[in-house]
Parts: C-alpha cells; structure tokens; sequence
C-alpha cells in the first residue's frame, strides 16, 4: 500500500469511530443545534421518484419540558397528483416513544392513519377505525408503513442508543433489522463527502439502503413507495449524487441477491424427466396423458408419451403422477423494483416477466445477475421508458423533443433492452420519432397512450402494443365494431391489467380476499399499504359499469383475434396474474386460451416463440408441474408443486418464505 492510501485509509477508520461516538451522542433532542436554535433541529429532505425530483420532506425536532418531539411534513406530486403525509413522534425522557401518529398517503393509491400511544409499557394502537391494545416490548420503537425519511432516522439514532441490536421491535407490528454495509465516499459538486451505508428491513416489504453522515445524521435513502415504485430521498446539497447512490444501491442488492442465490438456488441438474403427468403443451393440441418432459441442460430435449421417451440414468426424476405439466408463466407488465420479486415470480411460477420501467442501473443489473446465475428470479425482458417533459412526466428519460426521443431509444438499445415503454406525456412528434428509430433497430414500442391522443392516433404513430385496457376502453365506446377491426389490422397487443383494476375499484366493504386470496399470504409490511387500494361503496358502486365495461373489451378483442397478454403491474406480489387469467376466464376465454395468453401469446409478442411459450423439443425448460389441471378450474394455476428453469428444481414453499410471505 502506498503511503497516501495508507494516509488515505488512517484518515477513514479515524472518522468511523469518531462517527461511532458521535451518532451515540446525537439522539433525538440531543444534537448541537446552531447559535439561536434554543437545541431545535431543522432539516429537509429533498424527495426523487425514479430518480426525478418531485417533493420535500421538512421535519424539526423540538426539545420540550419532558422529552422531545419530532414533526414531520411529507409532500410530493406524483405524475399530478399531491401526496402528503404528516408524522408526530414524541419522545419521553428517558428517550422512549410516548405517542406516534401517521396521516395522510405514502403513495397516490395508499392511505395511512395510524396512531400508537404508549402509558406505563402497555400500547394503545389506532389503525384507522380498528382499535387494539397490546404490550409494548423492550427497546421498540414506532413506525408505520413506508415511513418518511426523518422518522427512518429516528430511528437508526434509536438503534445506535440501544446498543445497534440485531433487531428494534416496532409498534404497531414487525421488527426493524439494519446492517451496517460498508462505507462511501460519493462526489458532490467537487468535494468527497464520506457516508456510512446501511440495509434496512422490515419496515417496508423487503430491503431498504440508506446512508448516514459522520454526525448520525440520515443522508439519503434509496427504497421505494407504497406503490413498489423507486423512491429516493437525499440531503437537497447531495442531490447531484443520486445517481452514484442509485448505482451504489443496486450494487448492494446484487451483493445481497447472490447471498440469497447460494442459500435458494439449487444446483443445476444436467438431466431432468417430469414423468407420468397429464401435458398441456400450449400449441392446441389435446393434452397428453401419463406423459414426459425430458429437459437437458436446461433446454427441452423431448416430449411424449411416458413409454417413448426412454429416461437416461442419473436424471432427476420428478414424479407428477396425478398432476398436470404446463409451460411456465409469462408475467408482461411488471416493474421490477425491489431484489425480492425475484424469488416471488418463481414462487409463483412465472418463468418470463416484461418489465416496463425502471431505473435503467438497477433493471439493467438485475438482468445480468439472474442471466449469471448469481440472484435468483425470473429470465427478465425490459422495456426502457420513455416520457415527454413537463409536471406530469416520470423518470429521467424524458423527451421533449425529436432528438431526445431517438437519444434515449439508442441509449436502452447500448443497455441491451428488449423494447421501448411510452408514457403518458410525449408529444405526437416525439412519439413517432421514438416510434421509428426503435423499429430501425428492430424493437417494438409498448406503453401507455399519451395524453391529448387516442389510442388510434398512438397505434398510428407506431405504437406497436398497448399498457392497460383503459385506453382501449374509450375507442370503443363510440364504434366498438371499428375500434375491433382498427387494433386488429394493426397487428395491436393488448396487456389489460384487469387485476390490477379490480383491486383499484374495489369497495373497502369488500375484502380483497373474497377475489384475491393471496392477500392473506403477502409479507406483514404489504398488508397496509394494499389495504388502501379501493373505493369507498358509493364511489365503488359507480364504477361497476367501468369493471363490466372493460371485461367486454377485453372478450371482444379476444374474439376478434386481438392478442390479449397477461400482466399485472402492481397488485399483489406473486398472486394477481393468477387472478388476472382468471379474469379473462370470466371474460370468456377458455382455460386454454387464457393460459395461452400467458405463455405462447406473450412469447409471439416478444419474438421469442421459438425458445418459448410451449412445451416443445428446442425451447427453453421453463415447466410448471401443478397439483390439479387448470383446464378444469383455472384458479388451479395457484396449485404450483415444482417449478423447473435454468436446469433448476424449484419447491416454490421455500422460495415464498425466503421474502416474508406464506406459502
């Protein structure tokens, strides 16, 4: 080592101690504040979504007569809509939580009123209406859903004055874990500023990255909202860094996904035979009984009657005597934002997802692991997003001109993207440009269709596929007939995400199990924030001709030969593409068709029906071997009992605990 690195180096282990000490020293009510503050801490937090600014965070601490307080006003403006949020934290003096309340929204769709009062260790909790007393364990501390930054430092000064313990009990429910992960030292403006580096779980569903500087001040926070959308908050001086953070962030996920790799991947098995199931190949032909899949190496070598296909020795064998072998599922409108999902899609048999926006550093690294064999999840095809400028626009991929527009389609395609995503707010210029210089390259366009045009204007600027049945919905009022034969000569694929409009429409006098039972397996820290989806009954009640409305759409375009894919969003992590077939069940589809809309149908749309989408020698292993046949009731698909891919043998029982959820 050279001696400036050893300088170098001296220089850091000085300051981590000296953070150490002073991160004790600054508990809430505790901090030096500036001459004329009377001990009163102020601060902000300036707020990102997918790395583009959008709100603030202002909070204070005040010391008073017994204990302090902390306060919290929480707002952004997502794509036009306001969310605010306000926090309460009083502290005692011995430094304990006495009262917490939590009011407003922590994203466009999800509402929170919380209340925690704590007298004499017993717990008084107020969740909305419902009311519960419970004892307050030793060291807790309060917090609720996807808390806001400066109660997230709350409560890393809580950890460091406990001890930093393994885990910090949190009222009203769950348990915080935090590990200190390292130290950076990010580039602002031309000045190194040093930051220690933590993962966070248990307050939101799955790991959070924050930063702390050498006061034991919160920095930055890299996590996501209560939609699973990217979210960011920073110091407004370290705003220029978001990018180093994001990267840094995703790094750390990748490091965290391998962790999980080696525990969750089982080894590869050159030779695997699913013997004696009843296979439904997904071409149309009748399914065959007491039949064998032989996969090699990963790839499907044969298909057929169990005594035709001789099973080489040393295969793994599974036995699916009594069970019924499909093709594993095609999950085409995701967002793959969190390192977790990758174990959920498994679980849940989906073997292809399409993700339709992210941010490019993290998607993108992700990708590669699964690709290598280092995370595990799902083989993910991603769609770059691209959005207009203006209030309304999201990301940083934002075009308002031609030129932006074919920059951005040639930076996704260095990247190695699959597709471009348009969003709502690109001019009909920008649309068509991006539209053909994606095509040069051979990439179809998928999205939204943006605002002031329809979805005949879109489809005519080249829009190749379109986001959600709600754009198809208002062509078809007027002329049904012309709006049919309209995406039908085009050659137009449609994702409806019918699901994910369920769980929007739904009345909250209506539990989402009664239509989605997998909301009683999700991990504890969802349970809130998709509680919060719905309509009260009135509102609920004026939206059931919308709900039938799009259902007819959808049957309609089925008919017609319009390509439906199966998608979800975001709705409920694992479960709701279940749904969504089953909806199109409803609709009118059979069973086979809408198992077909997500294999083969999404494998045609994505040029990648010859690897794919059916149970055919040549095409990728990707096998489901489920425990009933869904052409019989097609909730049958929920019945999952291995899932194969990459040469793996997944038990999806495993794969659903390893992120918090019940199998």
């Amino acid at each position: 080592m050279n001696p400036r690195a050893r300088t170098v180096k001296s220089i850091v282990v000085r300051r981590a101690v000296t953070a150490a000490v002073l991160a004790t020293a600054v508990l809430l009510g505790t901090r030096h504040a500036p001459a004329g503050t009377q001990g009163v801490e102020e601060g902000a937090f300036a707020l990102f979504k997918f790395e583009q600014r959008i709100g603030e965070e202002k909070y204070e601490i005040r010391p008073g007569r017994t204990g302090s307080t902390l306060t919290s006003t929480f707002s952004f403006a997502d794509r036009g809509t306001t969310v605010p949020l306000t926090t309460t934290l009083q502290l005692d003096d011995a430094r304990v939580p006495a009262r917490f309340s939590v009011k407003g929204r922590a994203a466009r769709t999800s509402a929170i009123d919380v209340e925690v009062t704590v007298t004499a260790g017993t717990a008084d909790i107020r969740e909305g209406a419902a009311t519960r007393r419970a004892p307050a364990p030793g060291g807790f501390f309060t917090m609720a859903g996807y808390a806001p930054p400066s109660l997230q430092m709350a409560l890393m000064r809580h950890w460091v004055s406990h001890g930093r313990p393994a885990s910090v009990p949190l009222l009203p429910a769950g348990a915080a874990r935090i590990e200190r992960r390292g130290r950076d030292v990010i580039a602002v403006n031309g000045r190194s500023v040093p930051l220690d580096r933590y993962s966070v779980s248990g307050i939101i569903w799955g790991r959070e990255t924050l930063w702390c500087d050498e006061q034991g001040t919160l920095a930055a926070l890299v996590t996501v909202d209560a939609e699973f959308d990217h979210f960011e908050a920073l110091r407004p001086d370290l705003a220029p860094a978001l990018p180093q953070l994001v990267a840094q962030a995703a790094a750390d996920g990748m490091a965290a996904l391998a962790e999980a790799a080696a525990a969750q991947n089982p080894p590869p098995q050159p030779i695997i035979a699913i013997a004696g199931g009843t296979i439904v190949d997904m071409t149309g032909a009748p399914p065959l009984t007491n039949g064998t899949v032989l996969i090699r190496d990963g790839r499907i070598a044969s298909v057929g009657p169990a005594g035709e296909i001789a099973v080489p020795r040393g295969a793994e064998v599974i036995d699916a005597r009594g069970k019924t072998v499909i093709p594993g599922l095609w999950d085409m409108h995701a967002h793959f934002e969190q390192v977790e999902w990758g174990p959920i899609y498994l679980a849940a048999g989906v073997t292809t997802v399409r993700d339709v926006g992210n941010e490019l550093e993290f998607i993108g690294a992700v990708r590669d692991a699964i690709a290598s064999g280092k995370g595990v999840g799902p083989r993910l095809l991603l769609a770059g997003v691209i959005d207009g400028a203006g209030p309304s626009a999201l990301g940083l991929a934002q075009a308002a001109t031609p030129e932006d527009g074919r920059r951005w389609v040639n930076r996704y395609v260095e990247e190695r993207f699959d597709q471009i995503k348009i969003y709502s707010s690109m001019t009909r210029d920008v649309l068509r440009a991006v539209t053909d210089e994606a095509h040069r390259h051979g990439l179809t366009v998928t999205g939204h269709v943006p605002n002031g045009m329809t979805a005949f204007d879109a489809v005519e600027a080249g829009l190749d596929q379109i986001n959600h049945a709600e754009y198809i919905m208002r062509v078809m009022r007027p002329d049904p007939k012309r709006a049919v034969d309209f995406f039908k000569a085009h050659g137009t694929v449609v994702d409806p995400t019918l699901a994910l409009y369920e769980l929007f429409r739904r009345s909250f006098a209506t539990p989402i199990a009664t239509f989605e039972p997998g909301i009683d397996k999700v991990a504890p820290e969802l349970a809130t924030p998709l509680a919060g989806f719905g309509l009260p009954p009135d509102a609920a009640l004026a939206q059931r001709a919308a709900a039938e409305e799009g259902m007819a759409a959808v049957r309609a375009l089925h008919r017609a030969g319009v390509p439906i894919v199966a998608g979800t969003d975001q709705a409920v992590p694992g479960h709701s593409l279940h749904r969504e077939i089953e909806l199109y069940v409803k609709a009118g589809f059979t069973p086979l068709e809408a198992l077909q809309a997500a294999t083969i149908v999404p494998a045609r749309a994505m040029k990648r029906d010859a690897e794919s989408g059916t149970l055919e020698a040549g095409k990728r292993g990707d096998v489901l071997v489920l425990d009933a046949d869904p052409l019989q009731d097609i909730r049958n698909t929920r019945r999952i009992h291995r899932i194969v891919v990459n040469g793996r043998i997944y038990d999806p029982a495993p794969l659903w605990r390893s992120v918090g959820f019940w199998p």
